[in-house]
């Protein structure tokens, strides 16, 4: 019951931030560029629910429309990666010798370069944009998916059944497709939750920074970074952005951790 209710209460989180996500597509309180100086930080209440920024701009709105940009990055990134790296992993499971240390070693290259020093790298020879974010999250999350991927298909290839594959002389790409690529499902499932969770703080820090989102586009990293002039005369102004970042990384966490216990078999005795 226990890891029934992490599950729903991350599901719960995760189904929040994504039906903002998806409500901003048709509808929002305000036009979130809209600048509006007579009723510049305006206080929460009256026509808006989260008050006005500094410009004028409904915080709600901008909220909203911020967990839009925040889940299309994270989905491209997290996609990009699951693409990149599920691949490497599988390779270098059912390969023995060079090949699957080469993928390795690619791997741990891949590792050196974090996602903040690659979207800096990145942006300094493409400037900053929002493909820039998601191609730095990508490639700095896709060593996660290759090491997962090949401890889960050094498992599956142990199996007798890869024997029998074998010795009915089904090709290295029909057993990968066949055969491991659906027993690994539900670790890359589980994967692909924890990746999203820091690929949303990974977007919030590049947008920080300035290498994420550029402006007027609003998202979660740059109200934070518009707002922490504000910190001690409009504190609410961070605490917004500041909880739909926490509320969104908690929600996933929550939602693999709980997902990990449920497909996992190896903690079926500790559960």
């Amino acid at each position: 019951m226990r890891h029934r209710a992490t599950l729903t209460a991350g599901g719960a989180l995760v189904a929040l931030v994504l039906a903002a996500a998806l409500l901003s597509l048709l509808w929002t309180p305000y036009d979130p560029l809209h600048v509006d100086a007579a009723h510049r930080l305006a206080p929460p209440g009256g026509g808006h629910p989260l008050g006005t920024d500094q410009f004028g701009r409904d915080v709600a709105s901008r909220l909203m429309t911020g967990a839009r940009t925040t889940v299309f990055v994270g989905v491209v990134a997290v996609g990009f990666a699951t693409v990149l790296g599920v691949p490497m992993g599988i390779a270098a499971g059912m390969s023995e010798g060079f090949l699957g240390a080469l993928v390795m070693r690619v791997s741990d290259f891949l590792l050196a370069f974090p996602a903040l020093l690659l979207a800096i790298m990145l942006a300094a020879v493409y400037g900053t944009s929002t493909l820039t974010a998601m191609t730095a999250i990508g490639i700095a999350s896709a060593p996660g998916f290759a090491r997962v991927s090949r401890a889960a298909t050094l498992r599956v290839m142990a199996a007798e059944y890869i024997d029998a594959a074998r010795l009915a002389r089904r090709t290295r790409a029909a057993i990968a497709w066949r055969h491991v690529l659906p027993n690994i499902r539900d670790v890359v499932i589980v994967q692909v939750s924890v990746a999203f969770a820091t690929a949303v703080l990974a977007e919030a820090a590049l947008s920080y920074l300035g290498l994420g989102t550029p402006p007027p586009t609003p998202s979660w990293g740059r109200m934070l970074l518009e707002s922490q002039e504000l910190l001690f005369s409009k504190p609410e102004l961070c605490l917004w952005p500041g909880l739909a970042i926490a509320a969104a990384v908690l929600g996933l966490n929550l939602f693999g951790d709980g997902l990990r216990d449920r497909f996992d078999p190896t903690l079926e005795g500790v559960r």
